[in-house]
């Protein structure tokens, strides 16, 4: 009689608890605009600005001067050098690490990257940078994420949304 029981009740039982996980969701339309686009910009840039200048009171040794863009930058080993322009190449050693101090790339100590101005395939904020420095010079910047690789990440080692430090040295600038 029992085992009967179970036979009918079992199927009744299973079938409810499917049908619970089996409910639709209702359709959400969110109503997105150029408005809440530009608010959440706004909201993110303010709040990675406080996470910058958090960061920054730990380096004061660091005079950063702030671009007209949020690119701040900060000439360690100024020279007398030539400042490249658009279309020049430079050649330059640098590692780039996270807020919190994770190295995610570097040249190698032996090597020397080739950087065309205005034209490579490198982040805005290397360039915007590059062009501040005279040939011989070393600097720090810091690139917010808008200025580097924004709210993907470089889909390898960056995180979406990163502020990147970059120590970077102007070895050599000329045409071709």
């Amino acid at each position: 009689m029992i085992k009967t029981i179970y036979i009918f009740i079992a199927p009744i039982a299973i079938s409810i608890l499917f049908s619970c996980n089996n409910q639709e969701e209702p359709d959400v339309k969110i109503d997105w605009n150029t408005e809440r686009s530009t608010n959440m910009n706004r909201q993110f840039s303010a709040e990675e600005e406080i996470e910058i200048n958090i960061f920054l009171s730990r380096k004061q040794e660091w005079k950063m001067t702030k671009t007209g863009s949020g690119l701040r930058y900060f000439i360690e080993e100024n020279t007398e050098g030539a400042i490249p322009q658009p279309e020049d190449f430079v050649d330059v050693e640098y590692s780039i690490t996270l807020l919190d101090g994770t190295e995610i790339y570097s040249t190698k100590s032996d090597e020397v990257e080739e950087i065309k101005v205005d034209r490579a395939q490198v982040e805005s904020g290397i360039q915007e940078g590059i062009k501040l420095m005279p040939e011989g010079s070393k600097a720090v910047l810091i690139i917010p994420s808008h200025l580097a690789h924004g709210i993907v990440g470089d889909m390898s080692k960056i995180p979406p949304l990163s502020t990147l430090i970059v120590n970077i040295h102007l070895i050599k600038l000329y045409k071709r």
